[in-house]
């Protein structure tokens, strides 16, 4: 052993300690710091930030689900009172006091009664309008002309009675009454955000009109009534208590409903002032426009008159089938907004909290890391320099990074002390290692080709022993049932002999197993056989399959000629490949099987195909359905049935192929030479 060697193998240990540590000690120190501070200064910010954001939306959403709720109330309130107008309407039609002036002709009994049943009803006025044009009106009209012109009028003069929503112009509510026109007059209020517009005031008023038919006594006509909703306030304070009741918001919110005729406010809680409410007003153009002139419902946030509102709109068609209006109810949006930011505050608050006490526990944690650590590169860049009695000092404990430090003291006191023979160790080592991964390397490769034959040796004869066992229990009960039956065995001679030969044919196929790992300790005769014949008895086997899966089988077995082969071995191989096209029509298909005496390469042969309208295979299955092991069946099959039917195919010098496209089907075709070819 020479210097030079032992020098250089004790530089090239010292290269090996210094170089890991300080390789990765920065890298460490920053690894160490990231898992202090990442989660809760990056991560959890994050995570928080996500969180509040997605919260946040939901609560948004849950504020548009509400006032969609609210405005579904308010909108039954609507067609619950045009019902209820209805009602009112057929049942005075109906009253014995007003049949009885009908039939009499009491044009003085009709008016006075209709004067009482207007007050009573709280209608803004009541007529009946003969079909002759004559009308009889409560308050008197001034002037009755075109009263037919009105869908719900000349509807009800054919026998059909409805109500519904009108707009009366200045002009025919004065019609009606003066007193009714200067109610429904309203002045417009310049309001932000709506279109501009040159009008004034609003002199139309919409009107809940309902009308039934009469008949009495040989007359015909109208009974029609109707309730003008321009500043009529107890309908939508009526509304405003159905949809937002005592405590049905937080605290600080108001709810609201609102009438619209066209885009002005003509009945409203809405304040414009502290007791001012907004009649005149109009809605912004953005929800005109959607609500209007789309026809659509608005539900979103919207600026209502001061202030944003979480609202909802909904257009209001007359009788004409056109938009006039709008129903609204929505609710002060600020109070809802303030409730949101306050309990994020106080989620990030709490938040900034932890992270303002946890960081210097961490931080400080990850200095009492850090310390034996850089005592630990210091003490390797004295011994890089020489100094091979530099230690770390670091006391020993039972932490695990003052472990790693006793043990690299005691592995620099080994080094110094075997700093003078470590050449000559080093060098007979590898030696001995290079003889001894070549003695490895031999015998772990003739291991591993012992261990797998063994493995599937042991296998095959598992399966063996665990089958047969039961297969001689169910041979030697058979036996016992033809004796305890005697005579009577005719009746079920068939499917005894069924029996008989599918016990057989587990006996097969266990041995053909055995075949499949050992093929050289195994070999069998063939027999001379015709597919066509071979097929018929094969088909009464899986009958119960066809059956129950709904299958169309197709035969159509045109070959004459015989093949040399072992019988059940050939049933084996077109049993496997009818289960497999069974399996793949799970919804039901058609299953063609066709036996043709056919050449191959200028032999003659019997060519047998098995078709199905399966759901087929990709390229890449059908490319490895021979392989032994392979299967599609998730949880089902072991993927030995077509690699052994291949190698049976391929013992009697056949061959087998497949074709098969996704959605279309699989066929598979079979050739055998005949006896005669040789």
């Amino acid at each position: 052993m020479t210097d030079t060697n032992l020098k250089s193998a004790v530089q090239s240990e010292k290269r090996m300690l210094r170089w890991l540590p300080r390789r990765r000690s920065a890298s460490v120190r920053m690894r160490l710091l990231a898992i202090a501070l990442l989660p809760t200064v990056v991560i959890m910010p994050l995570f928080f930030i996500v969180t509040a954001v997605n919260w946040s939306s939901r609560f948004d959403n849950l504020l548009i689900a509400k006032v969609n709720g609210e405005l579904t109330i308010a909108d039954q309130y609507l067609s619950q009172l045009l019902e209820n107008s209805d009602l009112r309407m057929q049942a005075l039609a109906a009253s014995a006091d007003f049949v009885s002036h009908v039939r009499a002709d009491d044009h003085d009994g009709i008016a006075q009664l209709l004067q009482i049943q207007r007050t009573q009803l709280g209608l803004d006025f009541l007529y009946y309008l003969a079909s002759d044009g004559g009308v009889i009106s409560s308050p008197r009209f001034s002037n009755d002309n075109g009263l037919a012109q009105w869908p719900v009028v000349s509807q009800a003069l054919a026998g059909i009675g409805s109500a519904q929503i009108d707009v009366f112009s200045g002009e025919d509510l004065a019609k009606v009454s003066s007193d009714l026109a200067e109610l429904g007059r309203i002045k417009l209020v310049p309001t932000e955000a709506a279109v501009p517009t040159e009008r004034v005031e609003e002199t139309r008023g919409m009107v809940v009109h309902a009308a039934t038919p009469v008949s009495e006594g040989g007359r015909h006509g109208a009974l029609v009534g109707g309730v003008l909703l321009n500043r009529n306030l107890t309908f939508i304070d009526t509304i405003n208590d159905l949809v937002y009741p005592t405590a049905s918001l937080t605290e600080g919110s108001q709810g609201t409903a609102t009438l619209f005729l066209d885009d002005v406010r003509i009945s409203t809680n809405v304040r414009l002032f502290q007791d001012e409410r907004a009649l005149g007003t109009r809605v912004s153009a953005v929800v005109r426009e959607a609500v209007l002139d789309r026809g659509e419902t608005w539900l979103d946030r919207a600026f209502v008159v001061n202030d944003w509102y979480i609202s909802a709109y909904e257009p209001i068609t007359d009788s004409f089938g056109n938009r006039v209006g709008m129903l609204y109810v929505g609710f002060l949006d600020q109070p809802f907004r303030d409730a949101k930011f306050s309990t994020i505050l106080t989620f990030a608050v709490a938040f900034a909290v932890i992270v303002l006490i946890s960081v210097p526990i961490f931080l400080r944690w990850a200095r009492q890391i850090f310390a034996p650590l850089e005592r630990m590169l210091r003490t390797i860049t004295k011994v890089e320099g020489g100094d091979l009695g530099a230690r770390t000092g670091v006391e020993n404990s039972d932490e695990e990074i003052a472990r790693v430090a006793a043990q690299m003291d005691a592995l620099l006191d080994q080094i110094q002390e075997r700093d003078r023979e470590l050449n000559r160790r080093v060098a007979s080592r590898t030696q001995d290692l290079a003889e001894a991964n070549r003695r490895l390397e031999a015998t772990t490769r003739q291991l591993v080709v012992s261990e797998k034959l063994a493995a599937v040796g042991e296998i095959a004869a598992g399966i063996a022993h665990e089958i047969n066992n039961p297969i001689q229990v169910i041979q030697g009960n058979l036996d016992v049932i033809r004796v305890q039956l005697g005579d009577q065995i005719e009746d079920i001679r068939t499917e005894l002999k069924l029996i008989d030969e599918q016990t057989h044919s587990i006996f097969l196929i266990v041995n053909k197993l055995l075949q499949f790992t050992r093929p050289d300790e195994y070999a069998q005769g063939s027999e001379m056989h015709r597919p066509s014949g071979v097929m018929m008895d094969t088909v009464p086997l899986v009958q119960h399959l066809l059956s129950s899966g709904n299958i169309d089988l197709q035969l159509e077995l045109q070959s004459e000629g015989a093949i040399a082969i072992n019988r059940t071995e050939l049933q084996q191989v077109l049993i496997n490949l009818i289960v497999n096209a069974i399996h793949a029509m799970p919804t039901g298909g058609i299953l063609r099987v066709e036996t043709s005496d056919s050449a191959h390469e200028g032999h003659a042969g019997v060519r047998i195909e098995v078709a199905d309208t399966g759901i087929g295979m990709t390229e890449a299955h059908l490319s490895r359905i021979f392989d032994p092991f392979f299967t599609t069946k998730q949880g089902e099959g072991t993927g030995l049935g077509l690699s052994i039917s291949r190698k049976l195919v391929e013992l009697y010098d056949g061959t087998i192929e497949a074709e098969s496209a996704v959605g279309k089907g699989t066929v598979f075709r079979l050739w055998f030479p005949s006896a005669t070819a040789g």
